[in-house]
């Protein structure tokens, strides 16, 4: 869905420093599930994908969504454990709300 390579640039990581890539795969999953379960749409990386014609909901990735991707990715990597010592809390970049919110489907 996202390319390692970018998400990689977007946390500022070498492109031949490899030590992290099974991490930063999993949170590429973690942000892929994040944006569906927000936005209560399935995501889809082309509209060539299996099933993306026949979902009036699809949700294909696009630039607001890839960034909202990497800034929640980039977050997760800067903060991996549930509490932080000696620092104060933080939650997602109000960002990703902003960017995801016009595809949110709202209702029952």
């Amino acid at each position: 869905m996202l390319e390692l390579e970018l998400v990689k640039e977007h946390c500022r990581l070498e492109p031949d420093f490899s030590a992290d890539d099974k991490l930063v795969n999993v949170f590429i999953g973690a942000a892929r599930k994040h944006v569906e379960m927000y936005t209560r749409r399935t995501l889809y990386a082309s509209a060539s994908d299996p099933g993306y014609e026949d979902d009036e909901d699809h949700l294909l990735l696009d630039d607001d969504v890839r960034t909202a991707m990497l800034l929640c990715i980039g977050h997760w990597y800067a903060n991996r454990e549930a509490a932080v010592v000696g620092a104060s809390a933080s939650k997602l970049p109000l960002a990703v709300d902003a960017l995801l919110q016009p595809y949110r489907i709202y209702g029952l």
